[in-house]
């Protein structure tokens, strides 16, 4: 086995036999291969669906369908157009596959009405359609009518990865291999648009923009990106003021899911009945689910999907994949890198090559013996594969770390009767979340140097001495704040940094608990001012190895702006809240016996 030597912060690479180079698909090559046709597929209810298929002009008898539906358009149109392959053509082109994608309902070119994140009732209701029917009837008109092995396999990304669950739930018999890469599953409790009630807004911003922007003639126009005047979003943000102003100065109704964001502020019965939560059973299909630890748009998806389909599918095989990988960065580019961290090797061709290809490859036309775990995980820090028979792992042992006096962060508990640390927080001067200027989120804000925040006054640090040996903490991480407020409401952000010998503190994971949801996120409750308040909630799993001589950073902050709206700092409705409701909150964050605050860290 060989090994590499990076810098401290890149540790060592431990690597794996990947087999031979792929080599990609190029647009000559393509048009060369492949024949494409343009189908209206029907689906049961008289509504036709906009199909491309792309078969391999040798060898397509005996080849597999892998299937992809989209709401973002298969430009170009046009039986004798093909596009720049990009996902499983760009890459397995050169394999006999009948590569298959499609519109579906209401987008582009196909018929019928589009609903975002359309709730699944076909199994409850018989009669009904939604998007494991159109997937269903999908797949039974291609394997009936394009010449094929009989075996479907189905992969997407993001919005897509929703449509690649929902297929899923569709058990039909030829569907055999699902590969869902940072699925969609819930729109409020963690994926895009919130987390931990807070709304993200820079992120929701332009993603509805994206979405919903009226476009003359969708078929042909790609949508276009908002021109925000400036590339600083931190000062964009900041001057547009309250969420109302966003509809009435730039949105002006147009954007359904902005205004469905807007009048939905709470996880009540529209976000439920959107979500694929707790409704993952019953699947007969083989399911590879991909994740990227420093995936700013869909972590919470692929997390939630995984631990579903194992808790509701008893016996069915299920693997999970999560790599060092911002949002859809695994079929982006070669994951070598992201800002300024290395990870010391291609993290996504191996992913493509030992994991994805032989998953198809397996189920779709009875290759060799697939040797994938059930999880196949990257540990930052160290930089190396390591597989698992079950995520998260069982050997784990709980350390508690306590905030202290001095911003110390300890094992020990506080011994400091009534300790606290104070701030305060101003809606009007928030912490940035990233020192980048750019409007649109920043990809690289993941595992971003965190000494722009450590050094102002409303940003509160504790730290470990240097570690005496390595420590890797594997899984979610609790949180314990016990926290007062001169307010009814407030964020509270916890993020979690390992700060390396020269300085510098990657960000491992962040993530707030909007105040007048701590107790629950369908009944916001005000926050008793002046009270002494236990706010506990955990932050997404993580994989990572704090090594010797690094240290385990914490900050303790109110507001992460544009990422996060801003809160008031009062009781409301803060999707409709003026100038008026914003002000000031004095902070105070306990370490004391009584009121502990502290972090516990799943230790492998």
């Amino acid at each position: 086995m060989k090994s590499t030597s990076f810098s401290i912060r890149c540790g060592l690479f431990v690597p794996v036999d990947e087999g031979s180079h792929l080599e990609s698909t190029d647009r000559a090559y393509f048009e060369e291969h492949y024949t494409k046709s343009e189908i209206r597929i029907p689906m049961r209810d008289g509504v036709h669906l906009y199909t491309a298929a792309y078969v391999p002009k040798s060898e397509s008898a005996s080849s597999p369908i892998w299937l992809r539906r989209t709401p973002f358009g298969l430009k170009p149109y046009g039986a004798d157009c093909f596009p720049e392959p990009a996902g499983p053509i760009k890459y397995y082109g050169r394999e006999p596959f009948i590569f298959v994608e499609q519109d579906v309902r209401g987008r582009y070119a196909s018929e019928g009405a589009f609903i975002h994140m359309r709730p699944q009732v076909a199994r409850d209701t018989p009669g009904p359609t939604d998007e494991s029917t159109d997937a269903y009837d999908t797949i039974e008109w291609l394997v009936k009518n394009i010449p094929c092995n009989g075996r479907v396999g189905i992969s997407g990304s993001s919005y897509r990865g929703f449509y690649a669950l929902c297929a899923a739930l569709s058990n039909h018999p030829a569907l055999v291999a699902v590969c869902a890469q940072a699925p969609i599953i819930d729109w409020f409790l963690g994926d895009d648009f919130h987390r931990g009630g807070a709304f993200y807004l820079a992120h929701a911003f332009a993603t509805a923009w994206f979405l919903d922007q009226q476009r003359p003639d969708p078929i042909r126009d790609a949508p276009l990106p908002f021109e925000y005047g400036t590339l600083d979003g931190f000062d964009f943000f900041l001057r547009l003021g309250p969420l109302g102003n966003v509809d009435r100065t730039h949105f002006k109704g147009q954007i359904g899911i902005w205004n469905d964001l807007m009048q939905h502020g709470s996880y009540d019965a529209f976000w439920r009945s959107r979500s694929l939560h707790g409704r993952l059973s019953n699947v007969h299909a083989s399911v590879l689910v991909v994740g990227g630890w420093f995936d700013a748009d869909n972590l919470f998806g692929p997390l939630a999907a995984y631990r579903d389909l194992e808790r509701e599918n008893p016996g069915t095989r299920n693997r999970i994949v999560v790599g060092p990988w911002a949002h859809n960065d695994w079929e982006r580019n070669d994951g070598e890198a992201l800002g300024e961290v290395r990870f010391g090797d291609k993290t996504a061709e191996h992913f493509r090559q030992a994991i994805e290809l032989p998953f198809f490859r397996h189920y779709l036309k009875d290759s060799a013996a697939l040797d994938l775990p059930k999880a196949s995980m990257f540990e930052t820090g160290t930089n190396r594969w390591r597989k698992h028979e079950e995520w998260p792992p069982a050997d784990t042992v709980a350390r508690r770390l306590f905030l202290n006096d001095g911003g110390r962060l300890l094992d020990s508990a506080p011994i400091e009767s009534g300790a606290f640390d104070e701030f305060i927080s101003d809606p009007d001067k928030p912490v940035p979340y990233t020192a980048v200027s750019s409007p649109s989120v920043s990809r690289e804000y993941m595992c971003e140097d965190q000494r722009f925040a450590a050094s102002r006054p409303d940003v509160l640090v504790y730290q470990t001495e240097a570690l005496e040996m390595d420590q890797t903490v594997a899984g979610q991480i609790n949180v314990m704040l016990h926290v007062a407020s001169s307010v009814t409401d407030s964020d509270w952000i916890v993020k979690l940094i390992d700060v390396d010998p020269s300085g510098y503190q990657q960000l491992i994971r962040g993530a707030p608990l909007r105040g007048k949801f701590r107790s629950s996120l369908e009944q916001p409750q005000p926050v008793e001012a002046g009270s002494i308040t236990p706010f506990q909630w955990q932050l997404l799993d993580i994989y990572h190895t704090f090594q010797s001589g690094h240290s385990v950073m914490v900050h303790i902050q109110c507001t992460w702006f544009p990422l996060i709206d801003r809160n008031p700092h009062k009781f409301c409705d803060i999707y409709a809240a003026t100038e008026t409701d914003f002000g000031t909150a004095t902070q105070r964050v306990y370490r004391s016996p009584a009121s502990p605050s502290y972090l516990d860290l799943p230790i492998l």
